[in-house]
This record gives structure tokens, C-alpha cells and sequence, in this order.
């Protein structure tokens, strides 16, 4: 039989999509409170975050209207449909103090600037008492306890004290990151665990939010109504998981696949396996341009444009990594070498290392600042980072051995000549000059109707990669040429990724992150290895090739290619100082 339910029901139905957890139910709450325009905010939670305390000094709401705050679906923020799609707002829907007081014991108090008292009214458990007249400053105080205590299905699923302490935790995090010009206390038990003040500089804010001590690195962009800014780490400075990844739409924290895999794909060839850069994503754009409201939990969004999305995030990121903006950061001083006799090296089949007895005499030399700006213009710099370098030697035929002003330097000699020729490779595509082979027979790929289709429409990016492409069939293409670097064997999946991959993302992308995966592994295959014997020339055309290319520090795996002891370092390792 078909029957209306109850609207005790109906609430606790509509309070468990809004407030699945207790992080949920206080990220509600702090969007009321920043809707208000509160600069000042304040969360308290106690009993496994049965209890929370949510207190601003917002604008407030007026005295006519607390009944009405806790009623479903009233709301200050839309009052037409179309509004639904020109969001500037939070709590646009009316549902999270409805949603709370559904399923705890609720008093919300609140005072405007033009009311000479402030006004409080109770809920338990959506039985509302009157309102009455109460002490409080300007601003809105909510106070919740015995929360889901009459939902025990709700109830029963909460996780310890620790994790749900955690979950709003982060929640209060997100919003330090994404609203720097509001300061945030978060109390647990009464005891202070965080203060975020207020704080103009973002990346400052950024910095201290994520706990960071190594610097972060900020970069913006502009066009027809989108805005982006983000604070990245360099690939030196990396979380073990992909949980310090922030993503904010619209000033709103969000999960969205599509934007974490730019992120990620713009760290390319620079992180290792199971490596996580930190990175703070503020994507903000025209409001018909995206849809916020597809999720009770407003964790969502949806682009009308998810391809103009990712190119936009993954080109602005890679294009600030390429300028490797850490190395920036160092100063740096390099030594003029005093020749005390003519360098000698020695045979390096026979020793481990060998030395060409320079002293070093401090001297001025180019700023790293000059160094790189020439190194981003793909110019060779004159006495740039690296071949400013002295070489000393070679260690265990794998190492070459430097010195600098700062200190004692070993270069992986395999992972530095990995990149440069990685970087050369990728430099050949640029320019359209890779070197092919002809099939005397089509190589026939066997794939779907989308699959083939997708790879056809796009056959101009594979003519530039070197490769010719025909349709022998309905679900059949053929391969009739392909770069001399690729491996007959590895065409079947490499086109079949691809296709899905076209699909799934679109094309430049797609061809651009397979031909860093080809070019990777084909320098890996064709440099000098470890092990292998370098004279001090070699070394030394090394180290200026490197000079070449602004991301010298990391091999195409993402592994490091030097190793660095300060002078400090190693007089403390001495016992020269404390």
C-alpha cells in the first residue's frame, strides 16, 4: 500500500543525505556562518562530535526569522529556479539547520547589528520551543548535543573519537585554505588544537594550514571569466598519499577525478612512484559554466566544459613546474679553483674515485635568478647552476663527484644524462623531427568501433608522433609507420590505452602523456649507465648540458639526481660544531 511518510520520517530521511557525519554537519554550518560574512569563526565539538559549537560574528538573523531558520527548505540565498544556476553562495539549499535539528537537541541564538538584544530558540528533536530574548554579541551561536541519539542506525556507524575528531578537523582546514581572510579556532573537549588567523597572503596561509616548512610556489591564471590560482610544493617536498590535494570550485572543497589527475599528470617525470605533491587548487568561473548543486552534500560538481577544466588546471601547473621555481630559492656561491698543479685524473676502470687537486677561493658569480630565466627561454646560460660546479671526480664509476659554495655534491650520472636525454627526445617531437620505420606489411590493431574511431579522428597528432594510421576494417586499423624508438611488440596496448584514454580525456592530453611515457623509457635504454667510466670532459659536458634544461634535478622517473652536503652538515658529522 502507497502512503505518504511521516514528516518525522521524511526529516531524518532528508537529515542523513545532508549529514552523513559529524564533519558534514559542521561544514554546513561554517558555509551559514561565511554566507553571513563572518571573518571570525569558532568550533567546538566534545563527545565523539555528538556535541558541536558553531559561533561567528556574522550578520546574524533576526529575531522574525529564527523559527523559520529551522524549517526545511527556507533559505535567504535563492528564491527563483534560475538562481539554482548563478550561485554565489553556501547554504543555498535551506537544509542544514533543518537537517540538525531533525536528529539532536538543538539551540541556535543569534543577534543582528540593529537589534538591541539577541534572541535564542531550542529544538529537540524538531519540537521547537519559543523563542526568547538572551545575552550575545552580534553574530550567530549554534549548539547541538545528543546528536543521531534518535537514529541509533546513524548512530552505530560513527567511527572512533580519533578519526571523527579528524574528519572535522580537515573540514576545518579546507575552509583556512580556500577563505584566508576568515580566522578559524577549532577546540576539541574545550582544549584549543588549531588557530588559523587571518591572513592576506594565501600561500602564507597555504603554508601554515598544510604545515609546511620547505616552501610552496604559486602561480595564477586568467582567461574570459576563469580564474585560477594554486600553491604548489616542489617535487622535493612530497606527502606519501594523495590526501594533500585540495581542490576548491568556487571557493567550495570538491572530489573531482578529472582535476586530481591533472594535478598529478603536471608532476610527471617528477615524482616517484607512490609519491603525492602538496597542492592547493582555487578554480573560480562563470556560474553558468558549472553546476554545484548535484550532490546533498555539495561535495560535487559539474563542468559544462570538463575538458576546457582539466587542460586549463594541467596547463597552468606544468607550465609553473617547468620554470622549477625551487631552484630559485637557493642562493648560491661558487669557487674560483686555485691550481696548486695540473689536474691529474686518474684511470676510472682502476679506481673507485679520483680527485683533481683543486683548493677553492670564494668568489661573485651570477645569481641562480639570472641562471634560470635563461635556462626557461631553452638557452644554453653562460656558467650556469650546474656546470658552475667543480668537478672533483668520479665515485664508484656512477657519481660524479662536485663541490660548491654551499657544500659537497654528488650527480647520479645516469639519472642526470636520463633527463637531458629525455628532454631532447621531447624537443625532437616539438619540432616534428623524429626519425621512423616503414612496415613492409600494415601491423593490424583489432579494436572497438568507439576505440578505432576515436584514434581516427585524431590521426593528425599521430602523423606528428611519426606514426601513419589507416582503417583496414569497421573495428580494424592499421599501423603502417611508427618512430624507430617504439617497440613493434608495445603498439597493440600503447593504441589501445590511448583510445581509451581519448576518450575518457580528450586528445592533446592523452598524446602528450603517452609520448613522455615512450621517451622516458627510451632514454632510460640510451645513456650512459652506471658503472661506466667518464673522463673529467665528459663530466663536465654533462654538467652544461644539464644547464639546458630547468627540471636537470629530477630524472624522467621522477627519482633525484644529485645528492647535496652542506659545509654545515659535515662539520657537525666532524664534531667541528655543535
Amino acid at each position: 500500500m502507497i502512503q505518504l511518510l511521516s514528516p518525522e520520517v521524511r526529516d531524518q530521511i532528508a537529515a542523513g543525505e545532508v549529514v552523513e557525519r559529524p564533519a558534514h554537519l559542521v561544514k554546513e554550518l561554517i558555509e551559514n556562518s561565511l554566507d553571513a560574512g563572518a571573518t571570525k569563526i569558532k568550533v567546538v565539538v566534545a563527545d565523539n562530535c555528538r556535541s558541536i559549537q558553531v559561533t561567528d560574528n556574522g550578520s546574524g538573523i533576526p529575531e522574525s526569522e529564527l523559527g523559520l531558520a529551522l524549517e526545511r527548505f527556507a533559505t535567504s540565498k535563492i528564491k527563483k529556479t534560475e538562481d539554482l544556476f548563478k550561485l554565489y553562495s553556501f547554504g543555498f539549499r535551506g537544509e542544514a539547520l533543518a537537517s540538525a535539528s531533525a536528529v539532536s537537541k538543538l539551540t541556535l541564538i543569534s543577534k543582528t547589528e540593529k537589534q538591541n538584544s539577541a534572541y535564542q530558540i531550542q529544538s529537540s528533536f524538531s519540537e521547537k520551543k519559543a523563542v526568547q530574548a538572551v545575552s550575545h554579541e552580534t553574530g550567530t551561536s549554534l549548539f547541538i548535543s545528543q546528536l543521531f541519539e534518535n537514529v541509533p542506525a546513524r548512530l552505530k556507524f560513527l567511527k572512533s573519537e580519533s578519526a571523527e575528531n579528524q574528519a572535522v578537523k580537515n573540514v576545518i582546514k579546507a575552509f583556512a585554505l580556500s577563505h584566508p581572510n576568515c580566522e578559524f579556532r577549532y577546540f576539541e573537549n574545550e582544549k584549543l588544537v588549531s588557530v588559523y588567523e587571518a591572513d592576506l597572503d594565501w600561500k602564507t596561509r597555504c603554508q601554515k594550514v598544510l604545515e609546511l616548512e620547505s616552501p610552496l610556489f604559486e602561480t595564477s591564471f586568467e582567461s574570459e571569466g576563469w580564474k585560477l590560482r594554486m600553491a604548489f610544493s616542489s617535487p622535493e617536498n612530497v606527502a606519501r598519499t594523495s590526501r594533500q590535494i585540495w581542490i576548491f570550485v568556487q571557493g567550495r572543497t570538491v572530489l573531482d577525478r578529472a582535476l586530481q589527475t591533472a594535478i598529478l599528470d603536471s608532476y610527471r617525470s617528477l615524482l616517484m612512484h607512490g609519491e603525492y605533491p602538496y597542492v592547493v587548487l582555487d578554480l573560480r568561473l562563470p556560474t553558468d559554466q558549472v553546476d554545484v548543486n548535484i550532490h546533498p552534500t555539495k561535495s560535487q560538481v559539474k563542468f559544462l566544459n570538463p575538458s576546457q577544466a582539466f587542460r586549463t588546471v594541467h596547463h597552468a601547473l606544468r607550465s609553473a613546474l617547468e620554470k622549477a621555481p625551487w631552484n630559485l630559492q637557493n642562493s648560491f656561491q661558487s669557487y674560483e679553483p686555485l691550481k696548486l698543479s695540473s689536474p691529474v685524473f686518474q684511470d676510472h676502470q682502476q679506481v673507485s674515485w679520483s680527485t683533481g687537486g683543486y683548493q677553492f677561493q670564494k668568489k661573485s658569480t651570477p645569481t641562480l635568478n639570472e641562471w634560470q630565466s635563461a635556462a626557461i627561454q631553452r638557452e644554453v646560460p653562460t656558467g650556469g647552476y650546474w656546470s658552475s660546479l667543480e668537478v672533483i671526480g668520479q665515485l664508484g664509476l656512477t657519481y660524479i663527484i662536485t663541490q660548491s659554495g654551499e657544500g659537497l655534491m654528488l650527480v647520479d650520472q645516469h639519472a642526470a644524462h636520463e633527463r637531458v636525454a629525455f628532454e631532447k627526445l621531447m624537443k625532437a617531437y616539438q619540432s616534428s623531427d623524429i626519425s621512423t620505420q616503414n612496415f613492409l606489411f600494415p601491423l593490424a590493431l583489432d579494436l572497438t568501433s568507439a576505440q578505432a574511431q576515436a584514434l581516427m579522428t585524431h590521426k593528425i597528432h599521430f602523423q606528428k608522433m611519426g606514426i601513419d594510421i589507416e582503417e583496414l576494417g569497421p573495428n580494424t586499423l592499421g599501423v603502417t609507420s611508427a618512430p624507430l624508438i617504439m617497440k613493434e611488440s608495445s603498439l597493440p596496448m600503447l593504441f589501445s590505452q590511448m583510445a581509451d584514454d581519448i576518450l575518457e580525456l580528450g586528445s592533446s592530453f592523452v598524446f602528450e602523456k603517452k609520448l613522455i611515457d615512450i621517451c622516458a623509457t627510451f632514454a632510460c635504454h640510451s645513456v650512459v649507465r652506471a658503472g661506466q667510466a667518464l673522463s673529467h670532459g665528459e663530466m663536465k659536458s654533462l654538467l652544461e648540458q644539464m644547464d639546458e634544461f630547468p627540471l636537470s634535478s629530477f630524472c624522467p622517473h621522477g627519482r633525484p639526481v644529485s645528492i647535496k652536503w652542506s659545509f654545515a652538515e659535515l662539520e657537525k658529522e666532524f664534531g667541528r660544531r655543535n
